[in-house]
């Protein structure tokens, strides 16, 4: 085994999930930080945000599980962004049990100040970091994440 990949496997121990957790925590205080005097909180920008990547019309129950939060919690932020004119929800054209939310217009403009502050601290977060090295990372990662997933559907033995 050479040098390099000893030098690997030693970092790539449980420090590893550790130090991603601690970076995925310091990025989202960061942003949290960043957009103070828009008046979001954390729980608001990242509901805003993942719609904007889901898409508009995206369910609730949709949303819940991509932020791995529960839905009363969901249901809370989405109240407060709903009181804020941030987002409006509507029936599930199929599903009138299910509520799908949409941006008003006020949401619009809301979302293109949080992607500028947010653009503003991925850029002083990736500061010295070349293109190539953050799209190895990426690639790294959407691995790891697609591992993990394999392991969580994987049927666990003694599973019927």
């Amino acid at each position: 085994m050479s040098h390099t990949t000893g030098q690997y496997r030693k970092l790539n121990n449980p420090a590893l999930g550790w130090l991603l957790g601690r970076v995925f925590r310091l990025w989202r205080s960061a942003i949290s930080q960043s957009v103070k005097p828009l008046g979001m909180t954390e729980a608001r920008w990242a509901v805003m945000m993942n719609l904007k990547t889901l898409g508009e019309g995206t369910s609730q129950h949709t949303l819940a599980s991509e932020l791995g939060i529960e839905m009363p919690s969901l249901n809370r932020t989405v109240n407060q962004l709903v009181e804020l004119n941030l987002v409006k929800r509507r029936e599930h054209p199929s599903d009138r049990r299910c509520k799908c939310l949409w941006f008003t217009q006020a949401g619009n403009t809301q979302l293109q100040a949080l992607d500028a502050y947010v653009g503003s601290v991925r850029g002083e977060l990736t500061q010295g970091i070349t293109d190539e090295e953050l799209d190895g990372m990426f690639n790294v990662l959407k691995k790891i994440e697609s591992n993990a997933s394999a392991l969580l559907n994987k049927p666990m033995e003694g599973d019927k």
